[in-house]
């Protein structure tokens, strides 16, 4: 089983909306044997909270189930447990390094650059624009589970 760690700043926005649309496609294609994932923040400023009210309208609008839960942080011990460590965007992935001391295994990565346009997704906490954060966010996790079905 491949088990794959989608990591934002806080784990309230982004990485836990990659978190259950990886898990909704997971579904839609009958990989739920072949994959697992979870989400963390490279920060320690939400933790124990739960996904964002604007995560959650986003993901109940485009119909892809979701629970509770609370943010954590990454940990050194993330870097052992998962096969990929997927940022959303680079301070993510410099963070990551940094919380998990070194890639040596080249498991960190950020989620676009699976995309044919590499780019980084923005953060719905500040732009507010949690649509586009969706439409992002769908087109990288389609992009990554293409490519580990398929390598």
């Amino acid at each position: 089983m491949i088990s794959i760690l989608f990591i934002c700043h806080g784990n309230i926005c982004r990485s836990p909306m990659a978190e259950f649309v990886f898990r909704n496609l997971l579904v839609q294609r009958g990989l739920t044997d072949r994959f697992s994932c979870a989400s963390a923040a490279t920060s320690r400023e939400e933790i124990g909270s739960d996904v964002h009210d604007g995560t959650q309208r986003i993901l109940r609008y485009h119909k892809i189930p979701f629970t509770s839960r609370c943010a954590r942080q990454v940990r050194l011990a993330d870097y052992e447990d998962y096969d990929l460590l997927i940022g959303m965007d680079r301070a993510n992935c410099t963070n990551t390094l940094r919380i998990v001391g070194g890639d040596p295994l080249q498991k960190i990565h950020a989620l676009l650059d699976y995309t044919q346009h590499p780019r980084e997704i923005a953060d719905p906490w500040y732009t507010g624009n949690f649509e586009s954060t969706y439409a992002d966010i769908v087109e990288g996790c389609t992009a990554l589970l293409n490519h580990l079905v398929h390598r």
